[in-house]
């Protein structure tokens, strides 16, 4: 009877700490995880949604050097982030204000950077996250990857955070996933016409240098539904779209999510 019971209570234990990641534990990774509903779960200290079955997501930043501790029930499990080799990317032509801004501007840069940071920092309990990206325009070209180090008109920039696809201006573009827009903006000063959508739990999906934008702040979109158009807006020297992924501020690559092997 005794051995009964401890084989009944090691069942129990196993069970209720099954969980599984979708995702690779590299720099720059987007990781979907699922644990038993009603788990309780921390992404090193931060304490994380957790949909009714039981999906969680988050992410790896582009420079994380230590080991990530995931904690489901009070129990930790520790996944070894490994590193990447970033390109190292030089871009000429641009206009000098959108490399080195003057002085009038920096108030306007500032109060954009603050609705982006405001729209990313939502922590909604949508559950769109957790379905399969979709890639948001057709037949284009990769021309920029996500952690290259950028070198501007000869000046040493921010590493690019995002994907850019080259193809014709005016061409449609697709949302990537389910999401409530929560930025519509036509003219920002370095991303230009940029849209962000939120799709719950800290995950956004943001669109820069957009020529048209054609959905409004609140409104709800379904993956495939036309956003937009692409444009060359902003800090751009030719026709590209850029989107970008984020689990709240740690900026994400977006093919880890789209499944692109660049």
């Amino acid at each position: 009877m005794r051995v009964i019971l401890i084989i009944i209570f090691l069942s129990i234990t196993t069970s209720s700490f099954a969980v599984t990641f979708n995702g690779k534990f590299i720099q720059g990774s987007f990781i979907l995880g699922k644990a038993d509903p009603g788990s309780e779960v921390f992404i090193d200290k931060k304490k994380v949604r957790v949909t009714s079955e039981g999906f969680f997501a988050f992410g790896l930043s582009r420079d994380r050097k230590n080991d990530i501790v995931i904690t489901v029930n009070k129990k930790k499990i520790v996944k070894k982030v490994l590193k990447r080799k970033y390109n190292i990317q030089k871009i000429d032509g641009l206009e000098k204000k959108k490399v080195t801004p003057p002085k009038e501007v920096y108030e306007r840069i500032k109060r954009e950077n603050k609705w982006i940071g405001e729209a990313r920092a939502i922590n909604s309990n949508l559950v769109f996250f957790k379905n399969k990206f979709a890639i948001p325009v057709e037949n284009a070209i990769i021309t920029g990857v996500y952690g290259s180090q950028r070198i501007l008109n000869g000046k040493l920039k921010w590493p690019h955070y995002g994907l850019d696809f080259a193809v014709e201006e005016g061409t449609k573009i697709k949302a990537m996933l389910d999401g409530i827009v929560t930025m519509a903006e036509p003219d920002l000063f370095y991303t230009g016409g940029t849209l962000i959508f939120d799709h719950g739990h800290g995950i956004s999906t943001l669109y820069m240098h957009m020529e048209k934008i054609l959905v409004k702040k609140g409104q709800k979109i379904k993956q495939g539904d036309i956003i937009g158009t692409v444009g060359s807006t902003g800090r751009a020297t030719g026709a590209h779209l850029d989107v970008r992924l984020n689990w709240f501020n740690v900026r994400l690559d977006p093919a880890t999510a789209l499944n692109i092997n660049k």
